[in-house]
């Protein structure tokens, strides 16, 4: 098979299998420990963040119930009498054994707690992204075929309209339209896939579809950005003297190339996505890892809100060095420097 006709996944296999050396795993090792680095100043600002809110952890576990003696015997068993960077190595040395403590609000264990609420956002997170990806790719193409022509200016409107608005406002209008008005979804709720996988689809659809509304807005310009400046290059002028099909120059040469900052911008975007689902699933009651802040910052659960801003701030850069590494396999011109 020729290079022309690879695949994606096998494009990204070749690189491996040919250029991988040393200076690669250098660079990797690289990321790798200022990822580390990065999640530890996290760790620390959130810290410092979460102990600067008023009020008194234990009196807020111990409620009415709680006496002077039972409160400051918690107070000693929590350790919140150590000095601070003893706290925080505790905590964070327990994040990283796995013990996360237990909520406040929920009275279960965090760890627990956020795996369940994870695989929850994770439905929503992928249906977005599907949605993105199956929408602005092919807005951005048609958007840079018909440069300056009425498609490219609807395209081009939509996709202002929809980075302008808030996500509120289009879940809000999604409810009306779809739940109340054509009675197609559910407004609000969770159900698990194990349940029932298709209940569990119906009421992931309009959080998805509201998340990626603004996905779909950014990634088709930044789509026609790329597939614009690519068309101008001197090798698609080349494949189009050749006698290639336009629909082989548009999609074997220059989507590939524009493909690139797409990915790249993607994965930034991640960030967007794990923003908005606070609001998004608050919207929606759809009880996910969104909810599941909103509830320990409206709780003042503590310990909950470490674990989830560490944790979602772990993701996000996990996602971002995982971009970044496939759009250095992708585009061999980049330089492991």
């Amino acid at each position: 098979m020729k290079t022309g006709e690879q695949t994606l996944p096998g494009l990204v296999a070749s690189r491996l299998d040919s250029g991988f050396t040393l200076k690669h795993m250098a660079y990797l090792l690289n990321r790798l420990a200022l990822l580390v680095l990065t999640l530890l100043f996290i760790s620390i600002v959130t810290f410092a963040i979460t102990n600067l809110l008023p009020g008194n952890v234990a009196v807020m576990i111990l409620s009415f119930r709680g006496t002077p003696e039972a409160i400051a015997a918690l107070e000693q068993k929590l350790g919140l009498n150590d000095p601070l960077f003893l706290q925080y190595w505790h905590w964070i040395s327990g994040m990283v054994q796995g013990d996360w403590g237990t909520s406040l609000r929920f009275k279960v264990p965090i760890a627990e707690l956020v795996g369940q609420k994870m695989l929850a956002s994770s439905m929503i997170i992928i249906l977005s992204l599907m949605i993105a990806l199956v929408f602005a790719i092919p807005l951005g193409i048609i958007s840079a075929i018909k440069h300056n022509r009425w498609q490219d200016t609807l395209s081009s409107g939509a996709a202002l309209t929809g980075i302008s608005l808030p996500d509120f406002f289009w879940g809000i209008v999604f409810i009306l339209l779809f739940s109340r008005t054509l009675g197609w979804l559910p407004s609000s709720g969770y159900v698990s896939p194990a349940d029932n996988f298709w209940l569990s689809l119906k009421h992931a659809l309009l959080p998805a579809i509201t998340l990626g509304l603004g996905l779909v807005a950014q990634l088709s310009r930044m789509t026609r950005s790329a597939m614009l400046e690519v068309l101008k290059a001197d090798y698609i002028r080349t494949a189009r003297a050749k006698g290639i099909s336009e629909s082989a120059v548009i999609l074997k040469h220059a989507l590939r190339n524009a493909l690139a900052p797409v990915i790249t911008v993607l994965g930034l975007q991640l960030g967007y996505l794990f923003g908005g689902i606070i609001v998004v699933e608050s919207l929606f009651n759809y009880t996910g890892m969104g909810w599941l802040t909103y509830q320990a910052l409206l709780n003042r659960d503590v310990p909950l809100i470490q674990a989830s801003v560490f944790l979602i701030a772990a993701v996000f850069m996990a996602s971002n060095l995982i971009v970044d590494l496939i759009y250095k396999v992708l585009d061999p011109r980049m330089r492991f420097d």
